[in-house]
């Protein structure tokens, strides 16, 4: 058995979490292999809607296995409050959520070290949602992170005292000063801990390679988005972890040889949180149309989010750098009632036309666009694709045409049900 990835092709947001909760039926395990607290995956079923952070979007699905991987970071206060979250609704994630105990956690030192690097950029800053990802990281590549794995361990507050000193010393010397009570904080962060304790913590790389041995079928889900990716996205404004499907190895301990499936969601339009280039931004009353009929605002921060037309340069790069097998388009039906609806084919610098992503985006590239007649038709009602409108059909057969990839799934509002399955 293959481990197939399903991760967001653009500035995250594409609508993962949805995706991933209609696809767990035909899967075994859910795997999360990267990112922490920053995401927010949302999903609608029920009349029910929830945020998830951490927690792996199979934890629905109580027959399933979902697995919190060696690449995610956690904190341990917005896990429990998610755990307590979810047994509120009746559910039991103790009884089918594993945890790797080689992820590494955010201290609260780590949310105060972000907080005081987002400041010292002033001007540069880059839009960070403020969790502690990034100083997390840079501990566990530091050599200098606290695993899951060392809660237990005999030289607990040895470790937990050293992190804490080399963190109040980096505070002290740029003379930050931490919002909150340290006392008070630290004694939160303490007692979240015992949540972490209630459940079983693995070995996920075996786990995980075990699973495909035994014939189970397993689905790595990608947090943010390829764009945010530390190597290949618009660095510096980016996430701290790689969010492309090599990030699903070393976030879960699997060979490449042993992937499947590469499933990259992708929204008709494309939103940006936070700084950084954004080829496609719309700064008129049809960008503000798309935020409001969207609801583009960020499910982890409440920030609005920027927004633009489709950009298939950047599609096609990130479809490249993940070795994508199929798409899944999400949040067609924002767009239902406009006359005219623009796709990026190329980028123009002067008179020169690019097609390739450039490694670094200035305000003289300019995009070159192809207009499409809007469908004018509610998406939402429908639950075939025959029925759908032809101007949204050949909209989707652009995409596959430029992509050279087929767009399987068509999800046609926030609830499970609807989605559109057009291939199986």
């Amino acid at each position: 058995m293959k481990l197939d990835i399903l991760l967001g092709l653009q500035w995250g947001d594409e609508g993962k979490g949805k995706v991933v909760d209609v696809l767990t039926p035909h899967y075994d395990v859910i795997a999360r292999f990267q990112g922490g607290p920053n995401a927010g995956h949302t999903l609608e079923f029920n009349g029910l809607k929830h945020v998830l952070h951490t927690i792996p979007s199979g934890i629905f699905h109580q027959d399933k296995i979902n697995i919190i991987g060696n690449g995610v970071v956690i904190d341990p206060v917005v896990f429990q409050k998610e755990i307590e979250d979810l047994e509120k609704l009746g559910f039991q994630p103790a009884e089918n959520l594993l945890i790797s105990n080689k992820a590494h956690l955010i201290l609260p030192t780590h949310k105060w070290l972000d907080a005081m690097l987002e400041e010292q950029k002033g001007k540069q800053k880059i839009g960070s949602t403020l969790k502690g990802i990034g100083p997390t990281y840079t501990d566990k590549v530091a050599r200098n992170g606290f695993r899951v794995c060392d809660i237990i361990a005999t030289d607990f507050l040895q470790k937990f005292k050293a992190i804490y000193q080399i963190h109040t010393d980096l505070l002290i010397k740029n003379y930050y000063q931490p919002p909150d009570s340290i006392a008070n904080v630290f004694e939160e962060w303490l007692k979240s801990l015992q949540t972490l304790l209630r459940f079983k913590w693995i070995d996920s790389e075996y786990e995980v390679n075990d699973y495909l041995n035994e014939e189970k079928s397993v689905l790595a889900e990608g947090a943010q988005g390829t764009l945010l990716d530390i190597d290949f996205g618009s660095y510096p404004f980016v996430t701290s972890s790689n969010t492309v499907a090599a990030g699903a190895c070393t976030g879960l301990g699997v060979a490449p040889g042993r992937t499947g499936k590469v499933i990259g969601i992708v929204k008709a339009y494309c939103t940006r949180v936070g700084s950084g280039p954004f080829p496609t931004e719309l700064f008129d009353e049809t960008g503000e149309i798309l935020r409001k009929q969207g609801n583009e605002f960020g499910s982890t921060t409440g920030r609005p989010r920027r927004c633009g037309w489709l950009d298939l340069v950047a599609l096609k790069y990130s479809a490249m750098i993940n070795g994508v097998t199929e798409i899944v388009l999400t949040k067609a039906d924002v767009m239902d009632n406009f006359d005219t609806i623009k796709i990026c084919t190329a980028y123009k610098i002067g008179r020169k036309i690019i097609k390739r992503f450039p490694t670094e985006i200035n305000k003289k590239l300019k995009p070159v666009y192809k207009e499409f007649n809007g469908w004018k038709q509610t998406l939402s009602l429908e639950t075939k694709y025959e029925n759908l409108p032809q101007a949204f059909k050949e909209y989707v057969d652009f995409i596959e045409a430029e992509t050279q990839l087929p767009v399987r799934i068509i999800s046609t509002g926030p609830n499970r049900n609807q989605t559109i399955i057009r291939y199986s």
